[in-house]
């Protein structure tokens, strides 16, 4: 259970210490472990963090990560997530965790589906110290680099939406990682914006394993109706600018396209079979070749 297991969730937070929404969200959902929320050292609100959390944040500098991954631009700034991000690692290894779940600040429910004849129907996951031992579990047995719950839009569609397909090759928001040993075997996120995407898409491509699963479904506050977080570059760069910083990571599988049917914007489109090396059905598995049972030809 959570309770044996050398655990946290981190939840990135940047000046929105009066609104951490996830914090409340996990211990009403039934989590009991270790929260700690991630805050840079720039943050103007970073006082009021620790009067309301006290121990429960850690503080990091974005100036020790710069230059130490591909902000993919020459844009002035640094007010964006993928700091906090590429942090996680370190700050997991020196609280000396096993593993760690990253997860930013907005999140409302954590909700399970489940289709009744032609509807998708929801409740919500109230015991989330199993959920997350499961997903712990999963990691391991999979041998995948993270998995991560379904986000609302995904469920767009009924049970013909992921549900229907059950995961997808991509990993966004509640992410799932192992604490390497080394270093080098951290995943570094890239870009100023869609960090998460730029990532899937560049470590997936040598076979990495980014899952997103469908029968738990995140809801969180809609972008960029909040200040704080990543709001202000959104604002600032827009949907298209956000969305292109993945076609330059993977222009061989990603472009811009409108997404949408009444109200259409702007968004990447990722062409998975060109994304990804495909998993197969064992069904599929040819016998290996045993050169002790060839039969040798005779010519005549």
């Amino acid at each position: 259970m959570v309770s044996n297991r050398n655990i946290a969730v981190f939840i990135l937070s940047h000046g929105r210490s009066d609104n951490v929404i996830t914090y409340r969200t996990l211990r009403t959902h039934g989590y009991t472990g270790k929260i700690f929320i991630i805050v840079d050292d720039e943050d103007q609100t970073l006082s009021d963090y620790k009067k309301r959390y006290k121990d429960e944040v850690i503080v990091f500098s974005k100036k020790d990560y710069e230059n130490t991954f591909d902000v993919m631009d020459n844009f002035e700034g640094n007010k964006v997530i993928v700091y906090a991000r590429n942090a996680c690692y370190d700050i997991a290894r020196k609280l000396g965790l096993d593993y760690f779940f990253e997860y930013e600040d907005d999140y409302q429910q954590f909700r399970y589906r489940h289709a009744d004849g032609n509807i998708l129907r929801s409740n919500p996951a109230n015991k989330l110290d199993s959920l997350l031992d499961a997903m712990i579990t999963c990691l391991d047995e999979t041998n995948a680099t993270t998995i991560a719950f379904a986000q609302g839009g995904e469920m767009m569609g009924g049970v013909q939406s992921l549900y229907y397909r059950q995961y997808a090759r991509k990993a966004m928001n509640t992410f799932i990682f192992k604490v390497n040993k080394d270093p080098a075997d951290d995943i570094l996120f890239t870009g100023r914006m869609n960090d998460d995407v730029n990532t899937y898409l560049t470590q997936g491509k040598i076979g990495k394993l980014f899952f997103q699963i469908s029968p738990i479904n995140l809801i969180q506050v809609q972008t960029q109706s909040s200040s704080g977080g990543n709001t202000e570059a959104y604002k600032t760069f827009g949907t298209y600018v956000k969305s292109f910083y993945s076609v330059m990571a993977e222009p061989s599988c990603c472009k811009i396209a409108y997404m949408g049917t009444v109200h259409r914007r702007l968004h990447h489109k990722i062409d998975w079979n060109s994304a990804v090396p495909m998993i197969l059905d064992e069904k599929h598995r040819k016998p290996r070749f045993d050169p002790g049972e060839a039969q040798c030809l005779t010519l005549t």
